[in-house]
């Protein structure tokens, strides 16, 4: 069995992590950091502290009545990326603890057409 870092749970909520294959379980975010926790095999397991966040990315849509995808970007291991059933509570817990500037929302489907288009006129 794994041990939790956290020493005070503040939320825990159905998830799903999208690191390759997609894996059910649960988000725990506490006081120490925040983890995953794979519902079938217990050796599935993500932990990251918070002193190691360095942004946290939400896909935004329908002018925030929908947020289907969020990262946690790391300083050293890169993206890990989740959606759950509650998101807007989820996002909620992670202020508490990583600050406000450091939580962005990701570009749109256009946004990313129009980069695409104006870095082609530029050349």
């Amino acid at each position: 069995m794994v041990q939790s870092i956290n020493t005070k749970v503040d939320l825990v909520s159905d998830a799903t992590s999208h690191m390759g294959i997609s894996e059910y379980g649960k988000i725990m975010i506490g006081d120490k950091g925040f983890e995953f926790f794979n519902s079938r095999d217990a050796r599935k397991f993500i932990q990251i502290p918070w002193d190691e966040v360095d942004f946290v990315t939400a896909s935004v849509m329908f002018k925030g009545k929908w947020i289907p995808r969020y990262a946690v970007q790391t300083k050293l291991n890169g993206k890990y990326i989740f959606s759950s059933k509650e998101p807007k509570k989820v996002l909620r817990a992670i202020r508490n603890y990583v600050d406000p500037s450091h939580m962005v929302q990701s570009l749109s489907f256009f946004d990313v057409i129009k980069r695409g288009f104006k870095s082609k006129v530029k050349k």
